[in-house]
């Protein structure tokens, strides 16, 4: 984990090789209905705008963390498809960022670099820290390597 700055932010970082065409793999993480299937994290999305994943396109997602169920609307903020889109979402005064870069990684394998990062946006330090200390930091960090694991099992080998 390493800080971007400060009291400004704090990322987290998590990389998989994903043994899936940078295509595939691209298709997986950006097909929104098919999400809750996928990410054992995710129990519901529901699709905000029209059309195909690009900047602008809007979800809710209701994920469970730390044992509650939480809902944070996300939108698409820059998307260059296959090789990297950014989330972000604001919720109980902070700022989150999410960057996904796709890397292809042999003839039929994709590095996936995951980049969170969580910034305070009306002076909320204390629960940013809160959310992003030793321990949340920990906690985010596993729930992303799950999320890239439930990639990987969803477009390793043919299963998709």
């Amino acid at each position: 984990m390493g800080g971007t700055g400060g009291t400004r932010g704090r990322s987290v970082v998590v990389e998989r090789r994903i043994a899936a065409s940078q295509g595939r793999v691209w298709e997986s993480l950006t097909d929104l209905r098919g999400m809750a299937h996928v990410l054992s994290g995710v129990t519901h999305v529901d699709v905000l705008t029209e059309g195909v994943f690009d900047v602008g396109t809007r979800w809710r997602e209701t994920r469970r963390m730390f044992g509650k169920e939480a809902t944070e609307e996300m939108w698409v903020t820059a998307c260059e498809p296959p090789e990297r889109y950014v989330v972000e979402a604001e919720s109980h005064g902070t700022h989150y960022v999410s960057e996904w870069l796709l890397r292809p990684d042999g003839p039929s394998a994709t590095t996936v670099r995951m980049t969170f990062t969580a910034a305070a946006s009306g002076g909320v330090t204390r629960l940013l820290a809160g959310i992003l200390g030793a321990v949340g930091a920990r906690a985010v960090s596993k729930a992303v390597a799950k999320d890239l694991d439930d990639i990987a099992s969803a477009v390793e080998g043919g299963s998709r």
